[in-house]
């Protein structure tokens, strides 16, 4: 898809930028620190509607973190994980509202995760966080965690997973919802009344999916890295 690329110089380097990412990504957070300062303004022993919902939230993925990295490192790591989880849920189903009718000379604004320049950065961020935190509990060893001179092949599967976890969480959730929004935008140009609508009911269940995956994938490399064996 094309995207509306601004280009600069920086320091005698020409940079691009796809605005059209980033304004939609700052609109995503805009969006989660209203919903933020909304839910916790009134906090109260008997929570409102938005109150509720946020709790609810926690608590899921507070119980998720403990069961899979007890409560400590649950307590420690629960901050990522939870940002992850809400900014891709936001971030997909802003690519739902009609962003479509302002009509850019090139691109649109669609959904920040239908760039994969968007998805590689989080993945990137994942696995460096995994990996320091991997690190510091266990020192450099944890590069040779799944050492066995008798596993040679089990042991270069565990090294390569290191560099190939970051490409296969950027592409599942670029590839599906570009995939879903080409599709809903397919669907719109051929008939615009009535039958889009499941479709785009449909995306906003893959949106929802898509960041819970991504956001539990990110969990389990986070246990896996803090793990003694």
């Amino acid at each position: 898809m094309e995207h509306w690329v601004y280009t600069t110089n920086i320091f005698n380097h020409s940079v691009s930028f796809n605005m059209d990412t980033l304004i939609t990504m700052w609109f995503s957070m805009f969006i989660l620190i209203v919903l933020a300062f909304m839910a916790t303004r009134k906090l109260s022993l008997v929570p409102g509607r938005l109150q509720l919902i946020g709790e609810g939230i926690v608590k899921y993925f507070n119980d998720i973190t403990k069961s899979s990295m007890g409560n400590d490192n649950a307590q420690k790591h629960i901050a990522i994980v939870l940002t992850l989880f809400l900014f891709i849920l936001t971030a997909n189903l802003v690519g739902q509202l009609p962003f479509k009718l302002i009509h850019l000379a090139n691109g649109e604004f669609a959904s920040p995760n239908n760039d994969i320049n968007m998805t590689a950065a989080m993945a990137i961020v994942v696995s460096i966080y995994y990996i320091f935190y991997g690190v510091q509990k266990n020192g450099f060893k944890f590069f040779f965690k799944g050492f066995s001179i008798d596993g040679i092949i089990i042991t270069l599967v565990d090294t390569l997973e290191l560099f190939v976890r970051p490409f296969s969480l950027a592409l599942r959730l670029f590839a599906n919802i570009f995939a879903g929004e080409v599709l809903v935008s397919t669907i719109l140009g051929l008939v615009w009344f009535v039958l889009p609508l499941p479709f785009m009911l449909f995306e906003v269940f893959v949106a929802v999916i898509q960041a819970l995956v991504f956001t539990l994938l990110s969990t389990t490399y986070i246990s896996m890295a803090i793990q003694e064996e």
